[in-house]
């Protein structure tokens, strides 16, 4: 089994504090060997969670930031991270494990849903939003989510919705996302990896309720 040490902190730690060609070249031999540790550790959660999901990809995060359009042009990023989807189309939903010294968390949800699956959440809880309220205000949900339905969202109403909807604050949202955050002790502790799959497994009842609206109409009829 993979665990993750304090030696990929003290990595990390330091790439911030030199985040630059000169240091990172010269420092690519410990690179790889923290990098390659990383990946065998994001394998294995992978494993593990192909045990209770589907999952169609698994996408390992480079460590070179993409500075283009950037103002911030430091070329490393200070983190290793991970992302599964899972197999579309009838399974919805992107998992995310972030790997950062002080700043390690598991996220999930819909980071930028194309416009018209935007539009059918809005539709659908312009509707009736009482399974997803009923799924936030779950004590489960909220032991593992304690900030709750995170994302950007818009100052108004999208056009054409209500602004005086009492669900408003819902349907304004570009973005759903779930986060847990973890201390370095946490994610050295033997049972990290059970946390994460734990963590990952929260998440299904509020993936399950966004693939059953993404796979309908507003009638509840199938789209497949």
């Amino acid at each position: 089994m993979t665990m993750l040490t304090n030696s990929t902190f003290e990595y990390l730690d330091l790439l911030k504090k030199n985040n630059n060609r000169d240091w990172f070249t010269d420092n690519k031999k410990r690179f790889e060997v923290e990098n390659k540790n990383a990946k065998n550790f994001f394998t294995e959660v992978l494993a593990d969670l192909e045990k209770i999901d589907s999952i169609e990809r698994m996408q390992v995060f480079r460590i070179y930031r993409d500075v283009r359009f950037s103002k911030d042009k430091t070329p490393y990023k200070t983190h290793f991270s991970v992302g599964f989807t899972r197999t579309k189309p009838l399974l919805r939903g992107g998992m995310y494990l972030h790997i950062e010294d002080g700043g390690s968390f598991v996220g999930g949800g819909f980071w930028e849903p194309n416009n018209e699956d935007l539009y059918r959440i809005r539709k659908e809880l312009e509707l009736d939003a009482s399974d997803l309220k009923e799924l936030l205000n779950d004590e489960k949900f909220k032991f593992y989510f304690k900030n709750g339905l995170e994302g950007e969202e818009l100052k108004t109403a999208p056009k054409n919705f209500d602004k005086n909807h009492p669900d408003i604050h819902l349907i304004r949202k570009k973005q759903f996302l779930l986060t847990r955050q973890f201390s370095n002790k946490e994610v050295l502790a033997p049972q990290f990896k059970e946390e994460v799959i734990a963590t990952f497994a929260a998440m299904r009842p509020f993936f399950d309720y966004m693939s059953d609206v993404l796979t309908t109409d507003l009638n509840g009829e199938s789209l497949y």
